[in-house]
């Protein structure tokens, strides 16, 4: 609990930090765009073709809502990781390891970055329009499943992302592989995988485990999980799937500092 309490208030110590230049709330609005930007061009091929794997644009739009949110939701308190390259070779890890708090938590809360809020609330207006559009039975179950759905399609992301960041502590370079990964996310996470064929389906959910992300959840909450690869179980328990991943990633992470060597400054 004390680690807890440090960490709120350095984090809005960073975001009082952010919030005094009218420039980051450009970035914020810039994300904003951005993203309804790639959601133009799914519904180009959409209006094109009327459908993606047999989903109707209402049904894609909930997906691409969902991606989006669960992605805002890793890089608003996670962001900090894609500068750990940096970090460790100008030797500021340094001063992170000699105080009394965990190392991870004082990564995280030394800067924040509003554009990620773009990304969510992007993804919060696609999802509310597409949950208008797409046949979806509402109930107070579905919007429980909906919230433990978009944190753990959060936590997927990070686990991928925390533990390609851990390398950095032998490789001291990890930024391509980042935002490598970072692009599959983006580029494959958008449409029904079930367009990727069955090997496809199969590297995507239990090599890399995007589906995890959002298209195992779109299809339970959409009614489509007659169409999946595997049981129907395995897509009410992504949720899980996110902790469970976030864990393990987490211990490797703990594992990978071991082999941290200091910049020498």
């Amino acid at each position: 609990m004390r680690t807890i309490r440090i960490a709120m208030v350095l984090a809005r110590a960073a975001l009082r930090s952010e919030i005094q230049y009218r420039s980051n709330f450009l970035m914020m609005a810039a994300g904003v765009v951005y993203q309804c930007t790639g959601f133009a061009f799914i519904w180009v091929i959409l209006a094109r073709f009327g459908s993606i794997g047999g989903w109707s644009v209402g049904e894609v739009a909930f997906l691409f809502g969902m991606r989006l949110c669960a992605h805002g939701l890793w890089v608003a308190p996670f962001h900090r990781l894609t500068d750990l390259d940096a970090i460790i070779r100008e030797g500021e890890l340094d001063r992170f390891l000699v105080r009394p708090l965990n190392l991870l938590v004082q990564l995280l809360t030394s800067k924040l970055w509003l554009g990620s809020f773009g990304d969510i609330a992007g993804g919060v207006v696609i999802l509310s329009a597409a949950s208008a559009v797409a046949d979806i039975r509402w109930s107070p179950g579905s919007v429980f499943y909906l919230a433990l759905a978009l944190a753990g399609g959060a936590l997927v992301e990070v686990a991928v992302q925390l533990a390609a960041a851990a390398l950095t502590f032998r490789i001291l370079s990890t930024k391509e592989l980042r935002e490598m990964i970072d692009d599959v996310f983006n580029t494959f996470g958008s449409y029904p995988l079930k367009i990727y064929g069955t090997s496809g389906q199969f590297l995507l959910t239990f090599v890399l485990p995007l589906a995890f992300v959002a298209y195992l959840p779109a299809t339970v909450l959409l009614g489509r999980t007659e169409e999946l690869e595997v049981a129907a179980a395995v897509a009410y328990m992504a949720p899980l799937v996110g902790v469970a991943c976030f864990c393990l990633a987490y211990l490797f992470w703990c594992r990978q500092l071991r082999h941290y060597q200091s910049a020498g400054h």
